[in-house]
């Protein structure tokens, strides 16, 4: 309540109960300033619950979740090369035909983003989300504009956030919907990527018919997708407790072919940032889960995180060390792409923290910022990488 007296040729504005806080103001400037003293004296709960939806942000570059954000169910869809790794019995689908039914790469990998999200949609429907109850899709791929996504979802006419993140867009694409279900802005919402061996060398490096020889450095991009259910409202025995956005980091590689020394760096500044902003030790995880550096990028990072006196030696893992046996099937470096650490965290890491086997991982996979163009004008290959906390709970 305001209350209001006229002295002279001004009023006097004052909030009730409030001597602190009140205005002199020309007369003929009551209307004016009736909007900004009502709105300057908001009452202690208003700034309670403002301060309660801040609260969340530590640090300078870090979310911790006070609303639990559960991953209720996810689907996988992978390649020949792929079920045939040391993960393949663990993939919900693996096709003997990488052209997956389809006429061109392209196409494929929008039919596996298509099948991935209807894995993800069936189990979830056993737990009682629906497909009209899912409010937002998060989905991203490597192809120009994102035309994997745009083709293989459409059909599901959800409202749809196209994001792009390079190979780290998994974890972004898990931070906005944790995000956004943190926030109250729905109840449930999908988070889709992939990427094909074939699609993405016809891009970024040569077509596949060329048969050009590959360095040890080289990465094998996954064929495969993974899509990924989330709630505010169903629980289950895995949560998003937090997440870590990081920064666009350039050492100056031009080699395409070496994405690990290129993401590498990108890597080691957002596990620095991520336990500063949540004052915790490599100890206080499991593993720490790097999406795609493959052996080379693994090195570097154990490397530059030494320098910082950062030891992860005992919990590091990469998801493209462990997709493929690159001995016995020639994958260079290892595994990469979006759909790497996608198919990754879904058949092997969750199945481990539902179980509790695992208690608390930081899932961080890194994305190589290139373009055909950017590539072609002989430019750097910066990196990124976006860490997502993952929690086993118990109910």
């Amino acid at each position: 309540r305001l209350m209001i007296t006229k002295i002279g040729w001004y009023i006097k504005i004052q909030a009730h109960n409030r001597s602190h806080c009140f205005y002199y103001v020309p007369d003929f400037y009551l209307h004016n300033f009736m909007y900004f003293a009502h709105t300057s004296c908001k009452n202690e709960n208003e700034v309670a619950m403002q301060n309660q939806n801040t609260s969340n942000s530590i640090g300078r570059q870090s979310v911790s979740l006070s609303t639990p954000v559960y991953i209720v169910s996810s689907g996988t869809v992978v390649g020949k090369i792929e079920g045939e790794g040391p993960l393949g019995s663990c993939f919900d689908m693996i096709c003997d035909n990488d052209k997956f039914g389809q006429d061109t790469w392209e196409e494929s990998e929008s039919q596996m983003q298509k099948e991935a999200a209807a894995l993800a949609l069936g189990k979830a429907g056993k737990l009682g989300i629906e497909q009209s109850d899912i409010r937002y899709i998060f989905a991203g791929d490597l192809l120009g504009q994102n035309i994997a996504t745009s083709f293989g979802l459409m059909q599901y006419e959800i409202p749809l956030f196209g994001i792009y993140g390079a190979c780290s867009t998994l974890g972004e694409g898990l931070s906005l919907a944790s995000m956004c279900l943190g926030g109250s802005f729905a109840d449930s919402v999908m988070v889709v990527t992939s990427s094909h061996f074939a699609s993405a060398e016809k891009q970024f490096r040569f077509p596949v018919e060329y048969a050009n020889q590959r360095p040890l450095s080289a990465t094998w991009t996954v064929t495969g997708s993974g899509a990924y259910i989330l709630s505010r409202k169903v629980t289950s025995n895995v949560k998003i407790s937090g997440f870590t956005t990081g920064r666009i980091i350039d050492y100056g590689i031009h080699d395409a072919q070496n994405m690990g020394a290129a993401m590498a760096p990108a890597a080691a500044d957002l596990i620095e940032a991520h336990l500063r902003d949540f004052h915790r030790k490599p100890q206080d995880y499991d593993r720490i889960v790097t999406g795609d550096l493959g052996s080379v990028g693994h090195e570097i990072l154990l490397k530059l995180l030494q320098d910082k006196n950062i030891d992860i030696s005992t919990q590091h893992e990469d998801c493209g060390m462990l997709i493929f046996d690159s001995e016995k099937q020639g994958t260079q470096a290892g595994g990469s792409g979006c759909g790497c650490s996608a198919v990754t965290l879904a058949a092997h890491y969750l199945p481990r923290l539902i179980s509790g086997k695992l208690r608390r991982i930081l899932f961080l996979p890194t994305g190589a910022l290139l373009s055909q163009i950017s590539f072609n004008e002989g430019l750097n290959v910066p990196g990124i990488a976006h860490g997502v906390v993952l929690e086993h709970v118990d109910h």
